[in-house]
């Protein structure tokens, strides 16, 4: 099996990447809302799912000019919408397997209720047959 390799980019890359000081990278991590790999050596290394989480942090700092509380709540919320999203998804998997199931069974019943009628015929005409001669 083949092992994917993630790519990885240092402090110093992605502050350049994005046009921002190392420090505000520094901040964001201290209050959590991004979370970088570190090395053994401590270095600092961003995946690529880290730089789509930067850009969203980003577009609510520039763009939409909320505070780091506010991005703090927003990004929480995200998360938690997500779960529910990955949780509405297993309900509904279940949901279509019990449907499944039913189905079946209730194949099964018509299946076994068709045998018995099939099976009465055959009994009425046996009879009627035995009867004309």
């Amino acid at each position: 099996m083949k092992r994917e390799v993630k790519k990885k980019y240092t402090i110093s890359v992605v502050a350049e990447m994005y046009n921002i000081h190392p420090q505000t990278l520094r901040l964001y991590e201290k209050e959590g809302l991004i979370k970088p790999y570190r090395s053994k050596g401590r270095t600092r290394y961003y995946t690529e799912e880290d730089l789509k989480r930067l850009e969203f942090v980003l577009t609510l700092s520039r763009e939409l000019g909320v505070n780091l509380a506010g991005i703090e709540i927003i990004l929480r919320m995200k998360e938690q919408m997500e779960e529910m999203e990955r949780q509405i998804q297993k309900l509904l998997e279940i949901i279509q397997r019990s449907l499944q199931e039913e189905e079946s069974e209730d194949v099964k019943a018509i299946v076994l209720s068709s045998k018995n009628v099939v099976a009465r015929l055959k009994d009425i005409i046996n009879k009627h047959e035995n009867k004309g001669n």
